[in-house]
């Protein structure tokens, strides 16, 4: 099961540099200072920091596991939870869970999330006892 860890680190390393090229394309298409039509400072610092943050994370799972392993369950999980606080406050007439359900972007981060809570353990394992590749 030891030789599982790498792998479950790659694929969760892929969809957060597939997350990080998502928002330099949306940046790189707005402009930084794009307000992602009308949201607060805050939701759109947050989004924009994604941009650096996943990519940050992707290589952390790489080369430092140990803070990249949890730092990816904190990222996701963040994400989700603020977009579903988002899609809940601007949904109206009981419609968040349509919106939710019809969005390919929302499902995907709820599917990333899931897929990294089911695959904690096994990413975690080897991660214990021993540097991928060590920093002098």
């Amino acid at each position: 099961m030891e030789r599982w860890s790498p792998i479950i680190r790659s694929i969760w390393a892929a969809c957060l540099l597939l997350a990080g090229l998502n928002h330099a394309r949306i940046l790189f298409q707005h402009g930084l200072f794009w307000d992602y039509h009308g949201a607060s400072l805050a939701s759109a610092v947050y989004w924009s920091s994604l941009t650096i943050i996943d990519p940050l994370v992707a290589a952390l799972l790489l080369i430092r596991p140990r803070i990249g392993v949890p730092a990816t369950l904190a990222v996701i999980t963040t994400n989700v939870v603020h977009n579903l606080a988002l899609t809940a406050t601007n949904t109206r007439d009981g419609a968040f869970l349509v919106y939710v359900f019809s969005s390919p972007q929302l499902m995907s981060q709820i599917g990333f999330l899931l897929f990294v809570i089911a695959t904690w353990r096994i990413a975690w394992r080897d991660v214990r006892r021993v540097n991928v590749l060590p920093i002098h």
